[in-house]
């Protein structure tokens, strides 16, 4: 199992750590800071900021906010400080699809299409189907339980809602109303498959791009 993790870009990680938001915020200013390793070590076992009750929870978590903050340069970080909590909780999204390849498959592959349909609505069994697919060509997908793969395919969701791009009853999708969400990062960042992920048009996403130019 150990090996197949190393040859394989997928993780289900995500199942530990959902989509977090208001818990990364606090870990923030440490995952900044120069003394990043000493304060985190401190945060895992007093568990001050993180609203977590055991250290066997935050000895899960801790990891996915490091992995989470590595995954796009301090240069966004920076920014995401200045931004209101709406733009916060996209740019949050946007960081979970840089951090988590399997977020981002089935989100991309499944989702993405599903708005782009007739049908603008996700359900579980429509992302556990393309497990198949990722499985045919990953052993270590494979290799999952289909606990494993519920749970990954619950945390998409769970994520989709706390964005805004799902129901919160049903699985109905719905796009972000982004007249008033900071694009800037993803402008000049040439990163623009972000915002037609959040379900914007083309011609929608070639409008804020000109406004920001």
């Amino acid at each position: 199992m150990a090996n197949r993790t190393l040859t394989s870009p997928y993780s289900a990680s995500i199942t530990g750590c959902g989509f977090m938001y208001e818990e990364m915020r606090a870990l923030l200013p440490m995952l900044m800071s120069p003394d990043r390793d000493s304060l985190l070590k401190e945060e895992l076992l007093t568990g001050e900021h993180l609203m977590m009750s055991s250290e066997r929870t935050r000895s899960r978590a801790i990891p996915e906010f490091v992995k989470r903050y590595n995954a796009v340069p301090k240069s966004f970080w920076n920014w995401f400080l200045a931004l209101n909590d709406k733009s916060q909780r996209v740019a949050m999204f946007y960081v979970i699809l840089k951090t988590y390849k399997i977020v981002f498959d089935l989100h991309i592959n499944v989702v993405l299409e599903h708005w782009r349909g007739v049908d603008q609505r996700v359900s579980k069994n429509d992302l556990m189907m393309e497990f198949n697919e990722i499985s045919a060509k990953d052993a270590f997908v494979e290799s999952w339980s289909e606990n494993t793969k519920d749970r990954v395919a619950s945390a998409v969701c769970s994520v989709l809602r706390k964005v805004g791009l799902m129901e919160e009853k049903n699985f109905d999708l719905k796009p972000i109303d982004f007249s008033d969400i900071d694009s800037t990062y993803y402008i000049q960042n040439n990163e623009l498959w972000f915002l037609e992920a959040c379900f914007l048009e083309p011609y929608e996403v070639q409008k804020i791009k000109e406004g920001q130019l």
